[in-house]
């Protein structure tokens, strides 16, 4: 009886645990981090995480690249979505977005910055990776290959960046460990 009282209780809480009740409503919206491509000539690429969606965020992020070349007006945005794959889509995304929009309600951190002279061959590097990516097809929130491994992955691929995710990111050594 007290076990069935706890889980129910622990039922409750997770349920909780997000600033919004439903995925579908939870906030999209830009956060202000990125410079605006309207005004910013330089090239920029930049590395986010925010916290994943619901009871995951306790101990998880998701992360995601964005990047905008020199005189280009708009980002493209680099991320795996995994409930992409339900849908028969490949669950690597790479299109013109918003590069710092809100994951579902949890704001996103700045984890990289790169700006100015040299990042156009950045960009062209991380592109290249993208799209050498083993599992562009593939999706398991863990160990993984998951939206951290792919970032992971790209970081690995163009040791430029000095990319270093942080613990949180989950599924960030699964490529370590194939």
């Amino acid at each position: 009886m007290i076990r069935r009282v706890f889980l129910i209780l622990v039922m409750f809480m997770l349920a909780g645990c997000s600033s919004s009740p439903d995925w579908r409503t939870a906030s999209r919206e830009p956060a202000g981090i990125a410079p605006d491509p309207a005004v910013t000539r330089e090239a920029v690429l930049q590395v986010y995480g925010a916290d994943a969606w619901g009871w995951r965020g306790w101990f998880a992020i998701h992360t995601w690249i964005a990047v905008k070349g020199t005189e280009e007006p708009a980002y493209t945005v680099y991320e795996v979505i995994g409930w992409r794959a339900s849908r028969g889509l490949p669950v690597m995304r790479i299109a013109q977005d918003l590069p710092d929009r809100h994951w579902f309600g949890a704001p996103p951190r700045l984890l990289k910055e790169h700006r100015g002279p040299g990042v156009d061959a950045l960009i062209d590097a991380v592109e290249r990776a993208a799209h050498s990516y083993p599992w562009q097809t593939e999706y398991k929130a863990f160990p993984g290959p998951n939206s951290n491994t792919f970032i992971a992955w790209i970081g690995r691929q163009v040791p430029e960046l000095g990319l270093e995710l942080p613990f949180s990111a989950i599924g960030s050594g699964y490529a370590d460990a194939k």
